[in-house]
């Protein structure tokens, strides 16, 4: 598939907004523009935000409690690829319940996943989506919650249930920071990418759009 003179909206968390990076210029969205220009990528990530609603807010930071489903009317129409790239805030410091694939509302991860994937396809039906799951972490397992693996086998289900093509970075990537050289190499936060994890996701997904 073509990239290059395309229009791309990515709809994200902090790794998507670029924390990070060493500078705006180095987040994986503006790689990802620079290298294959002149496509226009459009970036609408924000720090902290999950896929599914928060049962009590964040009072501390009102912005985390901006979920992907909320923010789908914000995205602007006119655009040739949809990329979505979240997921580990719901595993991370979110409070809605993991949920079953039967769930239909943001109120549940499952049924956030449906919410957002419906949204986006009556939204942009002509569009490409494309999810990403979430990056190994150093931390994938915490107490009362799935596992992280379980949040990016949810996505896959989902999005396979609406046939929408994920790129499974958590498998794919090559970036695990239980392996000390490819933590500091990569990922050195053990959650966000730096410049060099930045540059591994756009050429990821350059070559993964290309292959559809």
């Amino acid at each position: 598939m073509e990239i290059q003179n395309k229009k791309f909206n990515f709809l994200g968390d902090s790794i998507t907004e670029g924390v990070g990076a060493s500078c705006p210029e180095n987040k994986y969205v503006s790689v990802f523009e620079r290298k294959y220009q002149p496509a226009v990528a459009r970036n609408y990530g924000i720090s902290g935000t999950r896929f599914a609603r928060q049962q009590k807010p964040t009072l501390d930071n009102p912005s985390f409690d901006q979920d992907f489903c909320s923010r789908v009317p914000t995205l602007d129409p006119d655009t040739d690829f949809m990329i979505v790239y979240g997921g580990v805030n719901d595993f991370g410091h979110g409070d809605a319940p993991f949920g079953t694939f039967e769930d239909r509302t943001a109120d549940t991860f499952y049924g956030a996943c449906h919410t957002l994937m419906t949204s986006l396809i009556e939204r942009f039906p002509t569009a490409t989506i494309v999810f990403m799951t979430p990056l190994h972490g150093t931390r994938e397992e915490r107490p009362n919650k799935e596992p992280l693996w379980n949040y990016v086998s949810a996505i896959k289900e989902v999005a396979a249930y609406y046939a929408i093509p994920v790129l499974d970075l958590y498998t794919t990537s090559g970036i695990q920071p239980k392996v000390p050289i490819l933590k500091q190499t990569f990922i050195p936060d053990g959650v966000h990418p730096n410049d060099a994890g930045a540059e591994r996701i756009a050429d990821r997904l350059a070559s993964f759009l290309k292959a559809l």
